[in-house]
């Protein structure tokens, strides 16, 4: 009992040293807006939580888009719309009550009379209101998407110039531009978007103002006596990793720092995109789609404060006090199934072991489900992770106490008669076959889909350390080697090599993943108990 309240102490301060580091706030320079200094525009939707902008064409309630640039007047007097539907036709005459200016975005697309209803909304808007649309921004990224032809595209732009009194423009990735240079001649000036995550190379946050000023540099050498104007810039706060990009509240806050201070200093206009996180944009581009905001999606509370310190995990108090709790019902159930037969002291260090890691990253793996959770199938396979995170090191934890090994696949999955009777046993291979199945069906997803998929890193190493120390805490005596683990055990060591490739060494995520399923790998490798 002595040595458990020990370790218990030594995993409880462990758990709470890991969290007080992560949750450290890291200091920002000075605010690059001095006093009375707002941003020079934002990309602004309306959305709110689980509001989109697919099926039919509901508009917005227009007191929900006054109580938004209410919020926004303070920081920015211009904001950027990209289409009319769901009545963000509304936003002009808005934003004339607030004294703000908006970019008016027109959304074409490939199919014709959906795009014919924009292009006449929008050079109606512009004419109604020539005092708050500041430019027209006829399609946006419909190159990219391959949706138009540059032909018909410069035409277009062509006829709503003719037919407005505010300058116009076309707004797409940097590349597009210099392969369809015929587009720049219809435009007044030139609006490239550079978002240095999404690049087919993607760059670390340290290197994005030097990134941005390369290709404003190249894009001003290839149209001479064109104004370059930074139409999206911004850093996603949450999602997967990107090579060395990392999606975080500290380095969102570092990368707009870091560019508005960049655009005072040369002198020259850039959007931030966005305003507010948009969810719905998680069922496009995967978690990383929906974090894009200056404000939260949901609760419309600012992210960070301009020049003040940020954290990654600004619960992270909470998530240490919970993770405790979590070691001690670690230690209890372990206590639970040895009140009879001390278990050696090794099974105490594999313990408490199990207690710190899965403690640690037990309040990691919530704060994901929060973050990675949208559709009813990712609610489902969340949960699902985290409960493979919170019930393995607990079985794990009573199995090291009491000496119970993990059975077979074959043993949990045979007939009635053959299973075995002994229930914690049972419950061990039960949470193995669930953490296989995950792990595997994670694995594939970045092998054959990876761009918009999530590294479970968190919930799989909790799960994965509880097995492992489990299976070193007692001598195992020789087996069979069942195929079915030995063929989930290759699967998986294959996929992580794959991974690591794939993503590059820079991303700790991939690696962290990679490394989990190997030691998943591992796991099932050693003979077992049972007949295949």
């Amino acid at each position: 009992m002595h040595i458990a309240a020990a370790l218990f102490a030594l995993a409880g301060a462990a758990i709470v040293a890991a969290w007080a580091w992560l949750g450290m706030k890291v200091e920002m320079p000075p605010s690059p807006l001095g006093a009375g200094e707002k941003l020079h525009c934002i990309s602004y939707a309306p959305f709110r939580g689980a509001q989109n902008p697919f099926g039919p064409d509901v508009p917005i309630d227009p007191r929900q888009i006054d109580e938004d640039l209410a919020q926004l007047k303070p920081i920015t007097d211009c904001v950027r719309t990209y289409s009319i539907d769901h009545g963000l036709d509304q936003i002009p005459e808005i934003a004339r009550r607030h004294g703000m200016k908006v970019l008016q975005g027109l959304w074409l697309s490939s199919l014709p009379d959906l795009s014919r209803k924009q292009i006449e909304i929008t050079i109606a808007l512009a004419n109604r209101f020539p005092d708050v649309i500041q430019a027209v921004i006829v399609g946006n990224e419909v190159l990219l998407r391959g949706e138009m032809a540059a032909p018909d595209l410069a035409r277009t732009i062509r006829e709503v110039k003719a037919r407005v009194p505010m300058p116009v423009t076309y707004a797409d990735v940097w590349e597009f531009w210099l392969r369809y240079r015929e587009v720049a001649a219809a435009v007044d000036f030139i609006t490239i978007h550079i978002l240095p995550y999404w690049e087919d190379f993607p760059i670390a946050v340290a290197e994005a103002p030097a990134h941005v000023a390369e290709i404003r540099n190249r894009i001003a050498e290839a149209f001479p006596g064109k104004d370059i104007f930074l139409g999206e810039f911004g850093w996603p706060s949450a999602g997967r990793m990107r090579a060395g990009a990392l999606p975080s509240l500290v380095n969102e806050a570092r990368a707009l720092h870091a560019m508005v201070a960049a655009a005072k200093r040369g002198n020259y206009r850039v959007n931030l995109i966005e305003a507010y996180d948009q969810p719905w944009k998680r069922q496009l581009e995967g978690t990383v789609g929906g974090h894009w905001g200056l404000f939260d999606g949901y609760r419309r509370t600012p992210k960070f404060a301009w020049g003040g310190a940020v954290s990654n995990h600004p619960h992270w108090r909470w998530q240490g006090a919970g993770g405790v709790a979590f070691a001690a019902l670690v230690f209890a159930s372990a206590l639970a199934a040895c009140w009879r037969y001390p278990p050696p002291a090794g099974a105490w260090l594999g313990i408490a072991a199990n207690a710190f890691v899965s403690g640690t990253l037990i309040g990691w793996t919530a704060e994901n489900v929060l973050l990675e959770s949208l559709t009813v199938g990712d609610w489902v396979r969340s949960l699902g992770w985290a409960a493979v995170a919170l019930m393995a090191p607990l079985a794990s934890a009573a199995a090291a106490a009491s000496g119970a090994t993990i059975p077979s696949f074959a043993r949990i999955l045979a007939r009635r008669s053959d299973r075995l009777g002994d229930p914690l046993s049972l419950a061990l291979g039960v949470l193995l076959i669930a953490l296989v199945l995950l792990t595997v069906q994670a694995a594939l997803g970045l092998v054959f889909d990876p761009r918009y998929r999530d590294f479970p890193f968190a919930p799989l190493t909790g799960a994965t350390i509880s097995f492992l120390v489990l299976t070193t805490s007692w001598p195992r005596r020789k087996r069979l080697r069942p195929a079915a683990e030995a063929i989930a055990a290759a699967t998986l060591a294959l996929s992580a090599l794959y991974i690591v490739i794939n993503e590059t060494p820079a991303n700790w995520q991939a690696l962290w993943f990679a490394a989990g399923s190997i030691a998943l790998a591992v796991i099932l490798l050693p003979e077992r108990d049972a007949r295949d």
